[in-house]
């Protein structure tokens, strides 16, 4: 079975729009994957994430590959 992959950047790294994020894309059917943060040496905080997600890949798309 392929896998078809999402990738989401978070550009304004709070709890709220991590939470908004995972609940919107599950709720289309995407199942989590991954979550990555790209720091800044002059913060504690990161500046970005890029949450990935997954899913089976329809028949249709995996006909055209």
């Amino acid at each position: 079975m392929s896998l078809e992959y999402k990738v989401v950047e978070i550009s304004m790294v709070t709890d709220e729009e991590i939470e908004k994020t995972l609940n919107q894309w599950t709720a289309e059917g995407w199942q989590f994957d991954t979550m990555q943060f790209a720091m800044r040496d002059s913060s504690k905080r990161p500046s970005m994430a890029f949450v990935t997600f997954t899913r089976p890949m329809s028949d249709d798309a995996a006909s055209t590959d």
